[in-house]
């Protein structure tokens, strides 16, 4: 990493429910000290809207947010790519820290299936920020 701000990107299929629950976090935990970006391979026509409940339970509105087209140079401006099921869609550019997250798709579960997937992307948000701004 340089002695710029770091910069992540978090990529999943539709870029409306774990990549902008991941991006919400990353941005309100990290407090503007890391660069945030969420893209998607195929984009929905709006965030889901039982994700946003959930982040909102933890006082982080990402109700302005839209779901983004993922492009080769988002990947490139970005120093570590986080991806959640975009499989071979995901451009690989060499230099970059690549993750593979595994998490359940929140997309059609009612909230109470929605909250343990928001959980456990806080929890990996934390240990990501913490090895970004070391």
């Amino acid at each position: 990493m340089s002695d710029t701000k770091p910069s992540v990107i978090f990529v999943c299929v539709h870029n409306a429910g774990r990549s902008q629950m991941a991006a919400g976090y990353m941005r309100h935990l990290s407090g503007g000290a890391v660069e945030v970006r969420s893209a998607g391979s195929m984009p929905a026509d709006q965030i889901n809207p039982t994700a946003v409940e959930a982040m909102l339970e933890e006082g982080i509105d990402i109700r302005e947010e839209q779901p983004k087209v993922l492009t080769p140079d988002a990947v490139q401006a970005s120093d570590a790519v986080i991806t959640m099921g975009c499989g071979d869609a995901c451009p690989y550019y060499p230099g970059k820290r690549y993750e593979d997250w595994v998490l359940e798709d929140p997309a059609g579960q009612g909230i109470a299936a929605v909250r343990p997937i928001r959980d456990e992307i806080k929890g990996r948000v934390e240990a990501l920020l913490a090895d970004l701004v070391k």
